[in-house]
């Protein structure tokens, strides 16, 4: 298991995990992982949305993740993380939280596929949490100028909370096919 920084990160965003799939719980801590990754991210990013903001983390399985993916996207099967971005609230109250959004991560799809590429899970876990919590800021990875902007960003992020590149095996692996 990583090894997160502790105390030197301010909670804003506002995190609210909820664990939906008991299978979770055999990942000690993963509560902590996730608000950890985020708060990084959070701190990483010049994107102010995120400041004074709440968001939701529905950690899932993979038959809950391909109904929603089923849904939000037409995709009836599961994947590993969504993120759904808040609409704009317009005229909140002074010192209330606004929405950000929430994003969801499926168990078993994040348990295979850490197996798939050499990662420890919680590695996995703490990547597509900053991944998702990024799509909530409007980063994205359609085009490849885009695509390459929010993964050096993900490679500093995790950087700081001592997981290695995740896309470096991963580029290794299509290179050699």
């Amino acid at each position: 298991m990583t090894d997160f920084p502790s105390g030197d990160i301010e909670p804003d965003p506002a995190v609210d995990v909820l664990i939906e799939s008991d299978a979770w719980q055999m990942l000690p801590g993963v509560e902590d992982m996730v608000r950890r990754a985020i708060a990084v991210a959070a701190a990483s990013t010049d994107n102010p949305p995120h400041r004074g903001a709440e968001l939701s983390v529905l950690l899932c399985d993979d038959e809950t993740i391909t109904g929603l993916n089923a849904r939000w996207r037409g995709q009836e099967r599961p994947t590993n993380v969504l993120s759904f971005p808040a609409p704009a609230q317009p005229g909140a109250a002074p010192g209330a939280r606004m929405p950000l959004g929430d994003i969801a991560i499926a168990y078993e799809t994040v348990v295979r596929e850490a197996g798939e590429h050499g990662k420890a899970v919680s590695d996995h876990l703490s990547h597509l949490a900053v991944h998702g919590f990024l799509h909530l800021l409007g980063y994205d990875h359609h085009m490849d100028g885009e695509a390459e902007q929010m993964e050096r960003l993900e490679r500093d992020i995790l950087a700081r909370i001592g997981i290695a590149d995740p896309y470096a095996r991963h580029a290794a692996c299509d290179a050699e096919s």
